[in-house]
């Protein structure tokens, strides 16, 4: 578990909301330590956490409505400093005496706010007077709970923000935490350091301090193993506990002969050149082949593929010595999505992604999860200052089963061949094309940019002609999409001499391929990847 200084900690308590992990990254920007926890969370164990600060989410529901999530009325008596967002501050008025009513007009997007607390409040600070936010409501504050002061209005909303400086109880009704509000990160910024009094100590020099620190506690002396894939996770993971205990790890790196060209050969480098750790290289090339022969369904794929890594990783593991621990790469995401309910549910004690290690019978590992608070940004930027090559710490999305789920049909060694061949090329130029982006524009964000981009083979062959032949073979088709979080994605509209120089350089050195189509779907209805 990321380690935090406990004088240094942000609890978000969760009503459902759509921002909740937001909220949590833009502390982190700030460099104070967040984590999230349920609405139901009690004033003890709020207590018992120690935070410096509360921040109450929003969420979809309507206070007065029967299930409505509510909050221990003893977290406001705790003396901590509370900051509300829309649901938040609803939540917040009415558990203190206040009231909240369901307004004539919703009130959502860009809305102009007036401020009229005189400059007194330390929230808005400097801010101006008249700024634009980002509001989503029906319901707001119609009266505010006795000793508040009401601080900003809008034309819908008379009460677009209240406070409580004596007890240090702020809340607004729109969303500081999205980039649509302007000077969002400015209020933030004056909650946790003018109002909180914290300092911007959550540094990647202190993570990594911490963090190695707590790895070498919880294992001592004993040995750890590590199912490296050569992903992200997987990766930062192995360089973290290189970091901290040295020969006591290793890495077993299992190659289904499904990833990307030169892949292998790039993992098994940074881990026996650039870390001082026991790797393990499994190659299992020809078992993997003999399994996958004539399966056509993507689901048998994935599960023959999954289920037999673990027959090979545990193969290795039980002719070792001394193991004690299996290291995996969860990360803060894995924790909450997979645990908490959208409202109350705990997800710091809930890890229902454990149950998919099919352990042996009479084998078992205590599990130890470096990255369990982290989220995928910082686990990238973790692994940059731990010296991973940019290669891997910013590898693109791929999916477990490898190149086995952009085969269409059976997986066969002259399909695999041809789509390594094809994908190193689109790989290539689109990672030139991105590049040229950044160099123009600083951003490696940047709208022009492409997120996530790879050749797919698919289960047909076409006539072309190639010279004065006729040919027989297969196509290739191209996919690249803009995203920023992998939950909607839009095709990339590449420029015509980009696809053009991907595809000519495809028919000419790619045996085997006689034309290039190019995926302009977007998700939904498809999906990013093909299976």
């Amino acid at each position: 578990m990321a380690a935090a200084p406990s004088d240094q900690k942000v609890i978000v308590v969760d009503f459902g909301a759509q921002y909740g992990q937001l909220i949590a990254r833009r502390v982190r920007d700030q460099h104070v330590y967040s984590e999230i926890v349920p609405c139901d969370v009690s004033a003890a164990e709020v207590r018992e956490l120690a935070p410096a600060a509360i921040i109450l989410s929003g969420g979809p529901a309507s206070v007065y409505a029967e299930d409505a999530p509510s909050v221990d009325p003893g977290i406001f008596e705790l003396g901590i400093p509370v900051l509300g967002f829309c649901y938040g501050q609803q939540i917040m008025a009415v558990t203190l005496g206040g009231s909240v009513g369901h307004t004539e007009k919703g009130e959502y997007g860009a809305a102009s706010l007036t401020r009229c607390d005189e400059g007194a409040s330390k929230l808005y600070g400097e801010t101006p007077v008249e700024q634009t936010v980002w509001m989503s409501h029906r319901d707001a504050v119609a009266q505010a709970p006795e000793d508040f002061t009401v601080t900003a209005s809008t034309d819908t909303c008379p009460i677009a923000s209240m406070e409580c400086a004596e007890r240090r109880l702020y809340a607004t009704q729109f969303h500081p935490e999205v980039r649509h509000t302007p000077h969002g990160d400015e209020l933030l910024r004056n909650f946790l350091f003018d109002i909180c009094g914290l300092e911007p100590s959550w540094t990647m020099d202190s993570i990594i301090e911490d963090s190695v620190a707590a790895i070498r506690e919880q294992v001592g002396t004993n040995r750890v193993i590590l199912g490296l894939s050569g992903g992200v996770d997987s990766s930062v993971v192995a360089a973290l506990c290189a970091r901290a205990i040295g020969k006591q790890l290793t890495c077993v790196f299992v190659n289904h002969g499904l990833l990307r060209k030169n892949e292998p050969e790039e993992v098994e480098e940074v881990f026996t050149k650039q870390f001082d750790v026991d790797f393990v290289h499994v190659h299992a090339e020809d078992r993997y082949a003999a399994l996958l022969a004539d399966v056509v369904e993507p689901e048998q794929k994935r599960r023959i593929i999954g289920s037999q890594f673990w027959k090979e990783f545990f193969s290795v593991a039980q002719d070792l010595d001394g193991v004690k621990f299996l290291a995996q790469g969860t990360i803060y995401p894995d924790i909450i999505e997979s645990g908490a309910r959208k409202t109350g549910g705990k997800a710091s004690t809930i890890k229902s992604h454990h149950n998919l290690i099919p352990f042996p019978e009479g084998v078992h590992f205590d599990l130890i999860e470096p990255l369990d608070h982290f989220f995928k940004d910082e686990v990238r930027a973790l692994g940059t200052a731990l010296g991973l090559p940019d290669h891997i710490v910013h590898r693109q999305p791929f999916p477990g089963p490898g190149l086995a789920i952009r085969i269409i049909g059976t997986v066969t060694r002259e399909k695999l061949e041809i789509l390594k061949n094809a994908d190193a090329i689109v790989r290539e130029e689109l990672d030139a094309y991105n590049a040229r982006i950044f160099e123009e524009t600083g951003d490696r964000n940047s709208e022009r940019s492409v997120w996530q981009y790879f050749a797919v083979l698919p289960d047909i062959k076409s006539v072309g002609v190639m010279g004065d032949e006729r040919t027989y073979a297969y196509p290739i088709i191209l996919r690249a999409v803009e995203s920023s979080d992998a939950m909607t994605a839009d095709w990339a509209k590449l420029p015509y001499d980009v696809l053009a120089r991907v595809s000519g350089r495809i028919v000419a050195e790619v045996p085997g391929v006689n034309r290039v189509a190019y995926d302009i779907t977007s998700k939904p209805p498809a999906t990013i990847e093909w299976e």
